[in-house]
């Protein structure tokens, strides 16, 4: 498998990365139980920072594309061709724009809305 990163994409990095990931998966070029590269080699191997290939593999873990099997590695989920069909990203945009939408018909401003949500995240998240 062949990643390419394009660094003037306006998709961010670990983006390109998940989707590439995917796309392997989906086209059947990595199997289910293959080994992937640490974080550090992959990132070595792109040449990018550490942090950015930790988002993309946590990224890929939730979605259960991945999976890490402590110290012995990360491979490709059994179950991943079907998980990658998973768009948490695209439910998250359809769930709060049609909850956005209801607060627009209802008269709230645009501010009231960051306002709240922010507040609403930060109660939840803790932060």
């Amino acid at each position: 498998m062949e990643i390419v990163i394009d660094i003037e994409s306006a998709t961010p990095l670990f983006s390109q990365l998940v989707m590439q990931i995917k796309q392997a998966v989906e086209s059947g070029q990595i199997k289910p139980g293959d080994p992937l590269p640490s974080i550090r080699q992959l990132a070595n191997d792109l040449d990018m920072n550490n942090k950015t290939v930790a988002k993309a593999y946590r990224l890929l873990e939730r979605d259960s594309v991945i999976q890490t099997k402590g110290y012995r590695g990360t491979f490709i989920h059994p179950d991943a061709k079907s998980n990658c069909k998973v768009d948490l990203n695209a439910w998250v945009h359809k769930e709060l724009s049609q909850t956005i939408r209801s607060f627009k018909e209802a008269g709230v401003t645009d501010s009231e809305i960051r306002i709240a949500f922010a507040d609403v995240l930060n109660q939840i998240t803790g932060a």
